[in-house]
């Protein structure tokens, strides 16, 4: 690596010189060698974008799933049965293909693994939890030196998730929503009919 930065800078000193004097340079070269790193930092620049479409897509899907089970799930026992696996499936399929589970271009783009939907009745709350596990973000040339070597003082915590994103994948990605037991038309019974 620092031979390449080594050839690199004496090129662009010797284009420098030349350019100063008043001869023309060899532009061609230049471009021709920094063309990769242009390239190199346009992946690089797109993967982390893919991160932050993944972060909005996960809580729009997180909001589809908390809305949809306060609407549509029944607070009787009797029909619990059929929210957790009708009402529960539809959803999952649902969120699925809005998060590019099913589209290969999009699921590669989000480093996209596994979709999981939690559902959790409490007496006043549901609380509805979406969890998107990764793969690794195929960006073999940052993950040429060890965690600990890359991650260390002053970087954190942050660091090593950011490092296991990009590298090692299985990174899960949480989005936890509350919703009240009831908030939605309930049917209008005239008293003393039943």
């Amino acid at each position: 690596m620092r031979t390449i930065l080594r050839k690199l800078s004496g090129r662009l000193a010797r284009a420098a010189s030349c350019l100063g004097r008043g001869r023309p340079g060899q532009a061609m070269t230049e471009v021709v060698l920094l063309f990769p790193l242009f390239l190199l930092i346009v992946f690089i620049t797109a993967k982390i974008f893919a991160l932050l479409v993944l972060v909005q897509k996960l809580e729009i899907g997180s909001y589809y799933a908390a809305r949809r089970w306060q609407l549509e799930s029944h607070l009787s026992a009797d029909q619990a049965t059929w929210d957790d696996t009708t009402l529960k499936k539809d959803i999952v399929t649902n969120v699925r293909g809005y998060m590019g589970f099913d589209t290969p271009a999009v699921s590669k783009f989000l480093n996209l693994k596994d979709l999981k939907l939690e559902v959790v009745r409490t007496q006043v709350w549901n609380v509805i939890t979406l969890t998107v596990t990764t793969n690794p973000a195929g960006i073999k040339m940052l993950c040429k030196y060890p965690k600990q070597a890359v991650c260390t003082a002053p970087y954190g915590a942050a660091c090593m998730n950011g490092y296991d994103y990009l590298c090692q994948g299985g990174k899960e990605m949480q989005v936890i929503k509350y919703v009240p037991n009831r908030d939605r038309p309930i049917q209008f019974v005239l008293p003393g009919l039943k």
